[in-house]
């Protein structure tokens, strides 16, 4: 089992990578963030150990290049930033599990063949609507080429009524999809959100495409 390491502190890396070699796993080891993103995108692993604190580029940068570049490879964060917030970012940019320093080495190994067990991810798959597209994994919605920033509510807005172009939608589905299914809020909130879509995705480019259907829902087109 191949492992890439990427870790600064010469010592720790030093015993990480002679305690992982007598575990039977074959670890390349890279000091900064450049050269790891660089091994990660150009030679294959079956799990890369992750440090976020790191000269050149950081962790969080590391793992989202490796998912910018289609490079699914399970990702370990190690680290000695324990904040919740901290976690939160490092798997929303694509890492799978995430270590606190400092920690034990047989955890961090069981953690890793957990890891290898359960293989690469596909990646999800990217929507597209006519010249709107949302890219689940980057975050990112573009029209015609242009970047659009949603807030992360108005985002999940969008996925569901691109999950379901051309298809009419009701309040209650939103709600129990973008909000929660035990929401008590006014279901109104809907139709505030889709006015604050509409102003991003469509007024700016002279669209129409979240269409109102009276006393149903409402429909995003795929053709105007």
């Amino acid at each position: 089992m191949r492992v890439l390491l990427v870790e600064d502190e010469r010592r720790l890396a030093e015993a990480v990578r002679h305690g992982l070699t007598a575990e039977g796993f074959n670890v390349d080891w890279a000091d900064n963030g450049v050269d790891g993103l660089w091994k990660a995108k150009e030679q294959h692993y079956d799990v890369v150990v992750l440090d976020i604190m790191l000269p050149g580029l950081n962790g969080y940068k590391v793992c989202e290049g490796m998912r910018a570049a289609g490079v699914w490879t399970p990702v370990l964060m190690l680290t000695a930033k324990d904040g919740e917030y901290d976690q939160a970012d490092a798997f929303d940019l694509g890492a799978d599990d995430y270590l606190i320093k400092p920690f034990s080495f047989i955890v961090l190994v069981a953690r890793l063949r957990a890891l290898v067990r359960r293989g690469a991810p596909e990646r999800p798959v990217a929507l597209s609507v006519g010249d709107l597209s949302l890219d689940p994994v980057r975050h990112r919605v573009e029209r015609g080429g242009t970047e659009i920033a949603l807030t992360p509510r108005e985002f999940g807005l969008l996925e569901f009524l691109m999950r379901h172009a051309d298809e009419v939608v009701t309040r209650t589905q939103i709600v129990e999809a973008v909000w929660d299914a035990a929401f008590e809020g006014d279901h109104n909130v809907v139709e505030v959100y889709i006015g604050y879509l509409r102003k991003k995705i469509d007024q700016p480019f002279g669209r129409t495409s979240i269409r109102t259907v009276r006393g149903v829902g409402y429909r995003l087109v795929a053709r105007e």
